[in-house]
């Protein structure tokens, strides 16, 4: 099979390669899908670049958690009716070698969802690590109806998802945006005000869109670097709930305040949400796909033969919405 593999750490262009790969075996409780969309996400983007520095000691690594496709086989314990199937992947490449940047990925079949006819590939290929860890961020600790909602980098990602969850389960969302491309990408999902995280006075303007009134919950997408606001917008007994802290990686924590507001402070990646939270984020993900009532965002594709390509934009950014590499 045609696929993109790396078998050293570096830069996109000296590390990925493109050729002919072993097309992988459909074990016990497994399903074989042909490819046609493969995500990318910053977390594939800096295990090739080396975060991980034993991930190659077995062997070479297919990149890429999230994809979307066909069945084309199953192993045993899997009914034959998923053949033909069409499904979005999540967690390809976590604790395995083959992810989906490739013409065909062989995982569990609980990581194949049944993707709706309405819904593209490329879209499908959005699912997991976005939808799923915004789905996580906003539910983990019940329901938001009535509350307010405090979206931190509501134009990213996550953040896109993550306004609209909110929004479908009856909360009032704010999101922060730094310039006027992301305010209106953050309306556009759903947003009822956006404020410019930049803003001197950014925690009365947040007070003040909410009635004056402290939010119950932050969705952080920079959870070091945006502490201090956080805790200035938040509600006793409130929630912050992050999902990243690229640019301070080792926070600091005011423990003291943090514990006279009584905070949970939640962290959130796909791969260690418990099962049942997996199941509720696909559950949903599916009937709102099927009822269109998802927005998404593709700010680009490109074919596999230029995946390197597609890890630079990750890395380069300055963009909205996610990159696809199309394998079809």
């Amino acid at each position: 099979m045609k696929a993109a593999w790396f078998n050293r750490f570096g830069s996109p262009a000296e590390s990925l390669e493109v050729g002919q790969y072993a097309k992988p075996e459909v074990g016990h409780g497994d399903v074989l899908v042909r490819v046609h969309a493969s995500g990318v996400n910053p977390s594939d983007v800096k295990k090739r670049a080396g975060a991980f520095p034993n991930l190659l000691d077995t062997g070479s690594v297919i990149p890429h958690s999230d994809g979307a496709g066909i069945i084309e086989a199953v192993g045993r314990g899997v009914p034959k009716s998923r053949i033909g199937e069409r499904v979005w992947v999540y967690q390809a490449q976590y604790g395995r070698m083959e992810g989906t940047a490739a013409e065909y990925v062989a995982l569990p079949s609980e990581r194949a969802p049944t993707l709706p006819d309405t819904t593209s590939f490329a879209e499908g290929a959005c699912m997991g690590i976005p939808a799923m860890t915004a789905h996580r961020c906003v539910f983990a600790d019940g329901s938001v109806q009535g509350q307010t909602v405090l979206v931190t980098g509501g134009a990213g990602r996550v953040g896109h998802y993550a306004i609209q969850w909110a929004k479908h389960a009856g909360a009032t969302v704010i999101a922060t945006a730094s310039n006027p491309e992301a305010e209106q990408h953050a309306y556009d999902a759903g947003a009822d005000a956006v404020i410019n995280h930049r803003a001197e006075d950014f925690a009365d303007q947040v007070k003040a869109a909410n009635g004056g009134q402290a939010v119950d919950r932050v969705v952080e997408v920079e959870f070091g670097a945006n502490l201090a606001n956080a805790l200035k917008v938040l509600k006793i007994g409130g929630v912050i709930a992050t999902y990243s802290s690229t640019v301070v990686p080792e926070p600091t924590l005011p423990f003291r305040d943090m514990m006279f507001q009584d905070i949970t402070l939640r962290m959130v990646i796909v791969y260690a949400m418990p099962e049942q939270a997996k199941q509720d984020a696909i559950e949903d993900i599916n009937w709102y796909l099927a009822e269109n009532k998802l927005q998404h965002r593709i700010a680009h594709t490109v074919p596999l033969e230029e995946v390197a390509k597609s890890h630079e934009l990750i890395e380069e950014a300055g963009f909205y919405g996610c990159v696809v590499v199309e394998v079809e």
